[in-house]
Protein backbone atom coordinates (compact mmCIF):
# COMPACT_ATOMS: atom_id res chain seq x y z
CA UNK A 1 0.00 0.00 0.00
CA UNK A 2 1.83 2.76 -1.09
CA UNK A 3 2.46 5.64 1.60
CA UNK A 4 0.87 3.15 4.36
CA UNK A 5 0.84 4.83 8.06
CA UNK A 6 1.20 2.94 10.97
CA UNK A 7 -2.60 2.41 12.32
CA UNK A 8 -3.45 4.64 15.97
CA UNK A 9 -2.98 2.83 19.41
CA UNK A 10 -5.94 1.96 21.13
CA UNK A 11 -7.65 4.67 23.03
CA UNK A 12 -8.23 4.76 26.64
CA UNK A 13 -11.73 3.55 26.89
CA UNK A 14 -13.67 7.30 27.77
CA UNK A 15 -13.82 8.02 31.38
CA UNK A 16 -11.09 5.66 32.17
CA UNK A 17 -7.97 7.27 33.89
CA UNK A 18 -5.38 7.87 31.16
CA UNK A 19 -2.67 6.69 33.40
CA UNK A 20 1.27 4.72 32.74
CA UNK A 21 0.97 1.63 31.14
CA UNK A 22 2.67 -1.60 31.39
CA UNK A 23 6.04 -2.69 30.10
CA UNK A 24 7.04 -5.93 28.92
CA UNK A 25 9.79 -6.88 31.81
CA UNK A 26 10.25 -10.50 31.07
CA UNK A 27 9.26 -13.30 28.48
CA UNK A 28 9.47 -16.96 29.19
CA UNK A 29 8.75 -20.27 27.29
CA UNK A 30 8.50 -23.91 27.98
CA UNK A 31 7.61 -26.78 25.88
CA UNK A 32 6.33 -29.98 27.60
CA UNK A 33 6.69 -33.98 26.57
CA UNK A 34 4.38 -36.25 27.51
CA UNK A 35 0.35 -35.83 28.38
CA UNK A 36 -1.87 -35.46 31.22
CA UNK A 37 -3.53 -38.01 33.04
CA UNK A 38 -6.74 -35.69 32.66
CA UNK A 39 -6.47 -36.72 28.78
CA UNK A 40 -7.74 -40.01 29.52
CA UNK A 41 -11.07 -38.97 31.87
CA UNK A 42 -14.18 -40.28 30.26
CA UNK A 43 -15.79 -36.94 30.95
CA UNK A 44 -13.66 -35.39 28.07
CA UNK A 45 -15.21 -37.55 25.47
CA UNK A 46 -18.84 -36.14 26.81
CA UNK A 47 -17.82 -33.11 26.68
CA UNK A 48 -16.26 -33.44 22.99
CA UNK A 49 -19.13 -34.99 21.91
CA UNK A 50 -21.37 -32.48 22.80
CA UNK A 51 -19.07 -30.10 21.43
CA UNK A 52 -18.55 -31.49 18.16
CA UNK A 53 -22.79 -32.85 17.00
CA UNK A 54 -24.29 -29.69 16.07
CA UNK A 55 -21.23 -28.75 13.36
CA UNK A 56 -21.15 -32.65 12.05
CA UNK A 57 -17.91 -33.23 12.83
CA UNK A 58 -16.19 -36.89 13.23
CA UNK A 59 -14.53 -37.38 16.72
CA UNK A 60 -10.83 -38.17 17.05
CA UNK A 61 -11.65 -41.44 18.33
CA UNK A 62 -7.69 -42.61 18.14
CA UNK A 63 -6.65 -39.71 20.18
CA UNK A 64 -9.65 -40.27 22.53
CA UNK A 65 -8.26 -43.88 23.08
CA UNK A 66 -4.50 -42.47 23.87
CA UNK A 67 -5.08 -39.64 25.92
CA UNK A 68 -3.03 -37.51 24.04
CA UNK A 69 -3.12 -34.11 25.29
CA UNK A 70 -1.81 -31.68 27.89
CA UNK A 71 -3.96 -29.68 30.70
CA UNK A 72 -3.02 -26.04 30.99
CA UNK A 73 -3.33 -25.78 34.49
CA UNK A 74 -0.44 -28.37 34.72
CA UNK A 75 1.28 -26.65 32.09
CA UNK A 76 1.73 -23.29 33.75
CA UNK A 77 1.48 -24.00 37.19
CA UNK A 78 5.48 -24.97 37.87
CA UNK A 79 5.91 -21.84 34.94
CA UNK A 80 4.05 -19.53 37.34
CA UNK A 81 5.87 -20.63 40.45
CA UNK A 82 9.43 -20.45 39.24
CA UNK A 83 9.06 -17.23 37.55
CA UNK A 84 7.29 -14.82 40.39
CA UNK A 85 8.51 -15.27 43.31
CA UNK A 86 6.43 -14.31 46.29
CA UNK A 87 7.86 -10.66 46.85
CA UNK A 88 5.92 -10.12 43.41
CA UNK A 89 2.78 -9.93 44.07
CA UNK A 90 0.46 -9.91 41.07
CA UNK A 91 -2.77 -8.05 40.46
CA UNK A 92 -3.97 -9.39 37.11
CA UNK A 93 -3.75 -12.72 35.11
CA UNK A 94 -4.54 -13.32 31.47
CA UNK A 95 -4.41 -16.86 29.83
CA UNK A 96 -4.28 -16.28 25.78
CA UNK A 97 -5.04 -19.69 24.41
CA UNK A 98 -6.96 -21.15 20.96
CA UNK A 99 -6.66 -25.19 21.12
CA UNK A 100 -9.20 -26.54 23.73
CA UNK A 101 -8.22 -27.26 27.27
CA UNK A 102 -8.11 -31.39 28.38
CA UNK A 103 -10.11 -30.59 31.58
CA UNK A 104 -13.05 -28.36 30.33
CA UNK A 105 -14.89 -28.20 33.35
CA UNK A 106 -12.31 -25.80 35.07
CA UNK A 107 -11.68 -22.35 34.69
CA UNK A 108 -7.75 -22.17 34.17
CA UNK A 109 -7.74 -19.11 34.80
CA UNK A 110 -8.77 -18.64 38.18
CA UNK A 111 -7.06 -22.49 39.20
CA UNK A 112 -3.62 -20.66 37.66
CA UNK A 113 -4.35 -17.11 39.85
CA UNK A 114 -3.68 -19.35 43.25
CA UNK A 115 -0.31 -19.67 41.99
CA UNK A 116 0.69 -16.67 41.78
CA UNK A 117 1.73 -14.30 45.03
CA UNK A 118 -1.15 -11.85 45.39
CA UNK A 119 -4.34 -13.66 44.50
CA UNK A 120 -4.66 -11.65 41.27
CA UNK A 121 -8.02 -10.97 39.07
CA UNK A 122 -8.24 -13.87 36.28
CA UNK A 123 -9.90 -14.25 33.32
CA UNK A 124 -8.90 -15.66 29.83
CA UNK A 125 -9.32 -14.68 26.12
CA UNK A 126 -9.81 -17.30 23.22
CA UNK A 127 -11.37 -17.82 19.80
CA UNK A 128 -9.68 -15.04 18.50
CA UNK A 129 -6.94 -16.95 17.09
CA UNK A 130 -3.18 -15.34 16.82
CA UNK A 131 -4.94 -11.86 18.11
CA UNK A 132 -5.78 -13.38 21.75
CA UNK A 133 -2.25 -12.79 23.09
CA UNK A 134 -2.19 -8.97 21.85
CA UNK A 135 -5.85 -8.33 23.28
CA UNK A 136 -4.53 -10.00 26.78
CA UNK A 137 -1.88 -7.38 26.43
CA UNK A 138 -4.28 -4.59 25.09
CA UNK A 139 -6.65 -5.62 28.20
CA UNK A 140 -3.76 -5.62 30.68
CA UNK A 141 -2.28 -2.10 29.70
CA UNK A 142 -5.23 -0.32 29.71
CA UNK A 143 -6.32 -1.85 33.43
CA UNK A 144 -2.86 -0.90 34.52
CA UNK A 145 -4.06 2.65 33.56
CA UNK A 146 -6.55 2.80 36.10
CA UNK A 147 -3.95 2.46 38.33
CA UNK A 148 -5.39 -0.59 39.58
CA UNK A 149 -2.57 -2.64 38.61
CA UNK A 150 1.22 -2.81 39.06
CA UNK A 151 1.92 -6.14 37.92
CA UNK A 152 0.24 -8.55 34.98
CA UNK A 153 1.16 -11.52 33.51
CA UNK A 154 -0.27 -12.80 30.21
CA UNK A 155 -0.10 -16.64 29.92
CA UNK A 156 0.20 -18.15 26.05
CA UNK A 157 -1.32 -21.67 25.66
CA UNK A 158 -1.40 -24.09 23.24
CA UNK A 159 -1.77 -27.90 23.02
CA UNK A 160 -0.53 -30.12 20.37
CA UNK A 161 -3.87 -32.04 20.41
CA UNK A 162 -7.63 -31.32 19.09
CA UNK A 163 -10.03 -34.23 19.67
CA UNK A 164 -12.37 -33.70 17.03
CA UNK A 165 -11.59 -32.90 13.23
CA UNK A 166 -11.90 -29.31 12.29
CA UNK A 167 -14.66 -28.38 10.73
CA UNK A 168 -12.17 -26.28 7.67
CA UNK A 169 -8.57 -26.25 6.85
CA UNK A 170 -6.34 -25.00 10.17
CA UNK A 171 -2.89 -24.77 11.15
CA UNK A 172 -2.80 -26.98 14.62
CA UNK A 173 0.39 -26.22 16.93
CA UNK A 174 3.43 -29.22 16.40
CA UNK A 175 4.25 -28.94 20.85
CA UNK A 176 2.47 -28.18 23.63
CA UNK A 177 3.60 -24.92 24.72
CA UNK A 178 3.89 -22.25 26.98
CA UNK A 179 4.53 -18.47 27.40
CA UNK A 180 4.62 -16.22 29.83
CA UNK A 181 5.20 -12.23 29.54
CA UNK A 182 5.71 -10.46 33.34
CA UNK A 183 4.27 -7.21 32.55
CA UNK A 184 5.04 -4.57 35.28
CA UNK A 185 3.94 -1.15 35.83
CA UNK A 186 5.52 1.93 33.84
CA UNK A 187 6.93 4.27 36.30
CA UNK A 188 8.12 7.03 33.22
CA UNK A 189 11.46 5.10 32.61
CA UNK A 190 10.62 3.88 29.20
CA UNK A 191 9.94 0.66 27.80
CA UNK A 192 5.90 0.80 27.91
CA UNK A 193 4.29 -1.83 25.42
CA UNK A 194 1.80 -0.74 22.92
CA UNK A 195 -0.65 -2.51 21.20
CA UNK A 196 -2.34 -1.85 18.00
CA UNK A 197 -4.74 -3.82 16.50
CA UNK A 198 -6.68 -3.95 12.78
CA UNK A 199 -9.46 -6.13 11.03
CA UNK A 200 -10.90 -6.07 7.51
CA UNK A 201 -9.53 -3.85 4.65
CA UNK A 202 -8.17 -2.03 7.71
CA UNK A 203 -5.26 -4.78 8.12
CA UNK A 204 -4.63 -5.04 4.36
CA UNK A 205 -2.59 -5.65 2.91
CA UNK A 206 -0.66 -6.14 6.60
CA UNK A 207 2.97 -6.40 5.81
CA UNK A 208 2.98 -2.88 4.16
CA UNK A 209 1.24 -1.33 7.75
CA UNK A 210 3.93 -3.45 9.65
CA UNK A 211 7.02 -1.63 7.33
CA UNK A 212 5.55 1.58 8.23
CA UNK A 213 5.19 0.73 11.85
CA UNK A 214 8.62 -0.78 12.00
CA UNK A 215 10.17 2.89 10.04
CA UNK A 216 8.45 4.65 12.38
CA UNK A 217 10.63 3.35 15.04
CA UNK A 218 13.62 4.04 13.38
CA UNK A 219 16.74 1.84 11.66
CA UNK A 220 17.81 -0.11 14.78
CA UNK A 221 14.25 -1.40 15.22
CA UNK A 222 14.14 -5.47 15.93
CA UNK A 223 11.08 -7.24 14.74
CA UNK A 224 9.55 -10.19 15.22
CA UNK A 225 7.39 -11.40 12.19
CA UNK A 226 4.46 -13.90 12.15
CA UNK A 227 4.07 -16.19 9.37
CA UNK A 228 3.77 -14.64 5.79
CA UNK A 229 4.49 -11.04 7.14
CA UNK A 230 7.81 -9.48 5.96
CA UNK A 231 9.97 -6.69 6.16
CA UNK A 232 12.24 -4.86 3.48
CA UNK A 233 15.41 -4.85 5.22
CA UNK A 234 17.62 -6.12 8.45
CA UNK A 235 18.96 -9.79 8.46
CA UNK A 236 16.11 -12.13 8.72
CA UNK A 237 17.13 -14.94 11.34
CA UNK A 238 14.92 -17.93 11.94
CA UNK A 239 14.03 -19.24 15.62
CA UNK A 240 16.22 -21.41 16.67
CA UNK A 241 15.42 -25.34 17.30
CA UNK A 242 13.21 -26.64 19.96
CA UNK A 243 14.34 -26.67 23.23
CA UNK A 244 14.18 -29.17 26.09
CA UNK A 245 11.99 -29.17 27.89
CA UNK A 246 12.80 -26.95 31.03
CA UNK A 247 12.32 -22.85 31.67
CA UNK A 248 13.90 -20.58 28.75
CA UNK A 249 15.60 -16.66 29.09
CA UNK A 250 18.04 -16.97 26.26
CA UNK A 251 20.69 -14.98 26.63
CA UNK A 252 22.20 -12.10 24.96
CA UNK A 253 24.10 -13.91 22.51
CA UNK A 254 20.82 -14.99 20.26
CA UNK A 255 20.04 -11.56 19.75
CA UNK A 256 22.44 -10.74 16.67
CA UNK A 257 20.14 -10.10 13.80
CA UNK A 258 17.09 -7.57 14.09
CA UNK A 259 14.76 -9.59 12.27
CA UNK A 260 12.95 -12.97 13.95
CA UNK A 261 10.56 -15.53 12.23
CA UNK A 262 7.94 -16.79 14.58
CA UNK A 263 9.14 -20.34 15.87
CA UNK A 264 7.58 -22.93 13.08
CA UNK A 265 4.88 -25.37 13.89
CA UNK A 266 2.89 -22.74 16.80
CA UNK A 267 0.48 -21.03 15.42
CA UNK A 268 -0.71 -19.18 18.91
CA UNK A 269 3.17 -19.12 20.55
CA UNK A 270 5.33 -18.98 17.63
CA UNK A 271 6.00 -15.23 17.97
CA UNK A 272 5.84 -15.39 21.14
CA UNK A 273 8.65 -18.28 22.08
CA UNK A 274 10.73 -16.03 19.12
CA UNK A 275 10.35 -13.22 21.23
CA UNK A 276 11.59 -14.74 24.34
CA UNK A 277 14.72 -15.93 22.82
CA UNK A 278 15.45 -12.55 21.18
CA UNK A 279 14.59 -9.79 23.61
CA UNK A 280 17.17 -10.18 26.19
CA UNK A 281 19.69 -9.57 23.11
CA UNK A 282 17.87 -6.46 21.40
CA UNK A 283 16.88 -4.98 25.08
CA UNK A 284 21.09 -5.02 25.82
CA UNK A 285 21.92 -3.34 22.76
CA UNK A 286 18.86 -0.83 23.64
CA UNK A 287 16.59 -1.40 20.58
CA UNK A 288 12.98 -0.57 20.03
CA UNK A 289 10.88 -4.05 19.43
CA UNK A 290 8.11 -4.78 17.30
CA UNK A 291 6.09 -8.35 16.97
CA UNK A 292 3.64 -8.55 14.48
CA UNK A 293 1.07 -11.38 13.87
CA UNK A 294 -1.73 -11.73 11.44
CA UNK A 295 -4.75 -14.43 11.42
CA UNK A 296 -5.42 -14.81 8.16
CA UNK A 297 -8.70 -16.44 9.01
CA UNK A 298 -10.33 -13.73 10.56
CA UNK A 299 -8.25 -10.98 9.07
CA UNK A 300 -6.71 -9.47 11.70
CA UNK A 301 -3.65 -7.48 12.35
CA UNK A 302 -1.80 -7.12 15.82
CA UNK A 303 1.40 -5.82 17.03
CA UNK A 304 3.39 -5.07 19.77
CA UNK A 305 5.64 -2.14 20.35
CA UNK A 306 8.21 -2.09 22.91
CA UNK A 307 10.18 1.07 23.38
CA UNK A 308 14.18 0.87 24.91
CA UNK A 309 14.03 1.51 28.72
CA UNK A 310 15.38 4.65 29.18
CA UNK A 311 19.28 4.33 30.32
CA UNK A 312 20.03 4.77 34.06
Amino acid sequence: MPGATAPAPVAVRAGAPAGPGLRVDRVLTRDFGGRSETSLDPDLRVFVSDLARPYGVPLREDLLAQGAGHSYGEMAEGLLREALPQDEPVDLLILAFSSPDVRPGRSTALHLSRFCPGSPLAFAVCDQGSAAPFTALRIATDYARTGACRRAVVLVMEAAHLHHEPAGPVALPERHCAVLLVCEADGGEGGGAVVRQSSGPAADPASDLVRAERAALGPAAAVVLGPGLTVPSGLTVPSGPAAPPGLTAPSAATGSGRTAEARGGQPLTGVWSALAERLPGWRAEGRPVLVADLDRRLGRLSTLTLLPEAAP
